[in-house]
C-alpha cells in the first residue's frame, strides 16, 4: 500500500482537483485506488458524485465501532473508492484533541486496505490535527502550490510541520514532489513563480505543470474528474503526465 497526502494550508490551492484527478487518471491505467476526504468542506466528496452520506471519515477517526469496510464507497469510476466526509469532520479538531493516540486514527484505519492500494488523502487548509493525522498515515506529500508568489510563502511552515511529524511520529515520511498548478503561461508572474519553484527545491518539482482553465470549474458543476469530463483538454492531459511521474517516483 502506498499513501500519499496532498497538502498545503492555504486554501484555493487545487489540493481537491489534484486529489480526485490524480486518482482518476491512476486508476484509468489500473490502479487500485481509494480517496480520503479528511476536509470538513466535503468538496472532494462532492465533486466524486456522492449526494448521501451515512458513515463519513468523522466516524472513521472518533470511533471504535467503525471500520473502514463501513465508510468505504464505489465511485462511477472503475478502481475509484471513496471514503467520504461532511460537515461534521468540522469537529473532529477539538475531538481528538483529546483522544488516545489522535495522530494515528487514521493510518490505523488504513491498515485494513489490500496490498497495492493507492491512497490520496485530501487535507484541510489547515495544520490541524487532521492534516497531522494525513501525515502521520502518509508515505508521501504532494504539496500542490498555485502559480501566485503569495502561495509560496506558506511552503516554509508547512515544510517545518512535516520536518516535526518526522522527528515525532513518522521518520519515513518524504516529500514525494511540488505540484505548480493554475499556471498561465501568458503572464510573467506565473513564470517567475515557475523559476522561483525550481531554484528552491530543484528536482522536488515535478515536470508536470497544471494549466489554470474554467474547464475545472465545469466538471465540479458536473460531479465529475476532468480527465473524464473533458478528457482531451490540456488540464486532463496534464495530469495523465503526473500519474507517470508519481508511478516513476513511487
Amino acid at each position: 500500500m502506498r499513501v500519499i497526502a496532498v497538502a498545503n494550508q492555504k486554501g484555493g490551492v487545487g489540493k481537491t482537483a489534484t486529489v480526485l484527478n490524480l486518482g482518476a487518471a491512476l486508476a484509468e491505467v489500473g490502479e487500485r485506488i481509494v480517496l480520503v476526504d479528511l476536509d470538513p468542506q466535503t468538496n472532494l466528496t462532492a465533486t466524486a458524485g456522492v449526494d448521501e452520506v451515512e458513515l463519513s471519515t468523522h466516524e472513521l477517526l472518533l470511533s471504535d465501532e467503525v471500520e473502514l469496510r463501513d465508510v468505504l464507497l464505489t465511485t462511477a469510476w472503475e478502481n475509484l473508492g471513496l471514503l467520504p466526509s461532511e460537515p461534521s469532520l468540522a469537529a473532529a479538531e477539538v475531538q481528538l484533541a483529546t483522544a488516545e493516540h489522535r495522530q494515528d486514527r487514521l493510518a490505523d484505519s488504513l491498515a485494513g486496505l489490500a496490498e497495492g492500494t493507492i491512497v490520496l488523502i485530501d487535507t484541510p487548509p489547515s495544520l490541524g490535527f487532521l492534516t497531522i493525522n494525513a501525515l502521520t498515515a502518509a508515505d508521501e506529500v504532494l504539496i500542490p502550490v498555485q502559480a501566485a508568489y503569495l502561495a509560496m510563502h506558506g511552503l516554509r511552515q508547512l515544510l517545518a510541520t512535516i520536518q516535526r511529524v518526522r522527528d515525532h511520529v513518522n521518520a519515513d515520511l518524504r516529500i514525494l514532489g511540488l505540484l505548480l498548478t493554475m499556471y498561465d503561461a501568458r503572464t510573467r508572474h506565473s513564470k517567475q513563480v515557475r523559476e522561483r519553484l525550481a531554484e528552491h527545491f530543484g528536482d522536488q518539482v515535478f515536470k508536470t505543470i497544471i494549466p489554470r482553465t474554467v474547464a475545472f470549474d465545469y466538471a465540479t458543476v458536473a460531479a465529475q474528474p476532468l480527465v473524464h469530463f473533458r478528457r482531451t483538454s490540456p488540464a486532463a492531459e496534464a495530469y495523465r503526465q503526473l500519474a507517470k511521474e508519481v508511478l516513476k517516483r513511487g
